[in-house]
């Protein structure tokens, strides 16, 4: 784990990608039969090694402590028995699912005869760099596989033990079910230079997506020589209108923000109707001051719920990833959508209403992945999507938006099949 100035990254890097690259060979004419096999046996490996994997992982989480890791980080980085099992489940799951390769997306004969069929295949070589979860090395690899590409994987050095540990048992899984050395691979060093190193690697790496914080995801996109999918910052919102069961918007509200404040996909900031702003502020406050919720009010607010602190202009495009909430009335859900559009991060963002028309209407003006009416946003998972796992949740436009599975790890080529056609 420590940095060692004497390695030669490019070289050692050079190594893992011609490995990755006869994996992504092999993988892309594997039928889905051996890849469900394959999903099969590294879930029995790392439910046989959960002891190892949670000794790898106090390892992890002890030194994190020492760092004076936050609350949510450490939430993120601690694996027990439960989340060992729910990665080899997700794995179950992906596993299930149809083969997302070979797929017909469209067929056409051309006036010439020419017979041109469009279908999905894999992308190769995906990297992945990732800070904190250890379960993302679990499922970022199982959904590359499941695509038929191959995976080199780069975690935060919070989770090295742990992260080590589980893509080990990963790649025996796969080699188990009869593939070689190098579906799943891990870069073995901390160091910042060596992931410099692998963003250089486009002979060999077909796309990089990152999953962290803001610095590490515009750091990939500054120094990648190859394709990145990005995922930004989940500043995601909730727009309470002025006809709704408040009541079931406070329950909504409370599940956004609290049941798991340190995930993207938590509510940072709420924009209330003006017009039921006094009616709405005493019971929010109250189910608030119950969770713990620090809240940062607009002047409104600030006056209804006195408690509270004042927002300063930063709190609006804030991701707090904790009991923190930015509240502020708006005039109408107009306002509310111009809100979202201007300070968040095209990530998830929800109306509570009775009202068919303003749901319709924000349904079709807020430009974010996924857009909710009277749900919490905690559900944009690749889970709670059906997809099992997840790769993570795309804030682009190309190729993938929103939670991304399997599917969202395919390209697609044409076959041209003619008689003797010449131009």
């Amino acid at each position: 784990m420590e940095q060692n100035q004497s390695i030669n990254y490019a070289a050692e890097l050079e190594a893992i990608g011609k490995k990755a690259k006869i994996a992504a060979e092999a993988l892309a004419v594997t039928g889905d039969d051996v890849k469900k096999l394959t999903l099969e046996r590294m879930a029995f490996r790392l439910e046989a090694a959960i002891p190892e994997i949670i000794n790898a992982n106090i390892r992890d989480t002890e030194s994190a402590r020492r760092k004076g890791i936050s609350s949510a980080m450490l939430d993120r980085l601690t694996l027990d028995e439960k989340r060992v099992r729910q990665m080899a489940e997700g794995l179950r799951i992906v596993a299930a699912q149809s083969d997302p390769v070979g797929k017909v997306i469209s067929r056409s004969t051309r006036p010439n005869g020419l017979e041109i069929t469009k279908i999905s295949v894999p992308f190769g070589v995906i990297g992945i760099i990732y800070e904190a979860r250890p379960n993302v090395t679990s499922d970022a690899a199982g959904i590359c596989l499941k695509a038929g590409n191959a995976v080199i994987l780069r975690g935060g050095s919070e989770a090295f033990y742990s992260n080590q540990a589980i893509a080990k048992l990963l790649n025996r899984g796969a080699m188990d079910a009869g593939l070689p050395d190098g579906v799943v691979q891990l870069l073995p060093w901390s160091d910042r230079e060596a992931v410099k190193a692998m963003l250089k690697l486009d002979r060999y790496i077909d796309l990089v997506i990152p999953r962290g914080g803001e610095s590490l995801i515009r750091m990939v996109t500054a120094e990648a020589t190859m394709p990145v999918l990005k995922h930004y910052k989940g500043v995601c919102h909730l727009y309470v209108d002025e006809k709704c069961d408040i009541a079931q918007a406070v329950k909504i509200i409370v599940n956004a923000k609290c049941q798991r404040p340190g995930v993207c996909n938590a509510l940072e900031t709420l924009l209330v109707n003006r017009n039921i702003a006094s009616e709405f502020a005493g019971v929010f406050a109250s189910a608030m001051r119950e969770n713990g919720v620090e809240l940062r009010c607009d002047e409104t607010f600030l006056e209804l719920i006195p408690e509270s602190k004042a927002a300063a202009e930063e709190d609006w495009s804030a991701e707090y990833l904790a009991l923190v909430l930015a509240v502020k009335a708006v005039d109408s859900v107009e306002e509310a959508v111009n809100h979202i559009n201007n300070y968040g991060s095209h990530h998830s963002d929800g109306i509570i209403s009775s009202i068919e028309e303003n749901i319709n209407y924000f349904y079709g003006h807020t430009d974010s992945s996924t857009v909710y009416a009277n749900a919490s946003t905690r559900f944009t998972d690749g889970g709670e999507f059906g997809m099992g796992a997840e790769i993570g949740i795309s804030t682009d436009k190309l190729h993938a938006r929103g939670p991304m599975g399997a599917d969202e790890l395919t390209t697609y080529k044409y076959l041209v099949r003619g008689t003797g056609q010449i131009r």
